[in-house]
């Protein structure tokens, strides 16, 4: 047997106040993509921006649906959209936030499995890595090298051949 250990590093910002301009202005867009989600059901509202390396900036919502789980995360929305109308475009960052009707969101918020697997597809596709910027409502906001990091055993095209 042999035994390996993974392991990936974070940055921790205090707050968005902390984050560098390009990423403060992305997260703030993800903020604002956040306040048109549909969840009438879980009340836990999430938005994400998109930053294309065209310099657009794409923005997602989570759309929930009484049919569960006929919905989209967020996440997948704005990677899609991406993807349906830039084709070709690398996905630099992705900027990722939510808050709830029923209490404060107040710690990082991280990307269901579905949307780590969407988006490792986009990031092996581009051959390069997308930054996450993972924060709740307000708070700490986490960043990531890379989507791979957070999905190290990511299942690929490779196990389709």
């Amino acid at each position: 047997m042999i035994k390996k250990k993974v392991s990936f590093d974070i940055s921790v910002f205090s707050s968005i106040n902390e984050l560098e301009n390009r990423d403060k202005k992305l997260m703030k867009r993800a903020i604002e993509a956040r306040k048109n989600a549909y969840s009438p059901y879980s009340n836990f509202t999430v938005g994400a921006a998109v930053l294309l390396e065209n310099g657009e900036i794409v923005l997602g919502n989570n759309q929930e649906n009484a049919a569960y789980p006929s919905g989209l995360c967020a996440e997948r929305v704005a990677v899609f959209y991406a993807g349906a109308n830039y084709p070709g475009v690398k996905i630099k960052a992705i900027a990722i936030t939510a808050t709830s009707i029923n209490y404060k969101v107040d710690t990082p918020v991280a990307p269901c499995g579905n949307c780590r697997q969407a988006i490792s597809e986009y990031e092996i596709k581009q051959e390069s890595p997308i930054e996450l910027f993972l924060m709740g409502e307000t708070g700490k906001v986490i960043k990531c090298k890379a989507i791979a990091d957070i999905l190290p055993l990511a299942f690929t095209s490779s196990f389709l051949l």
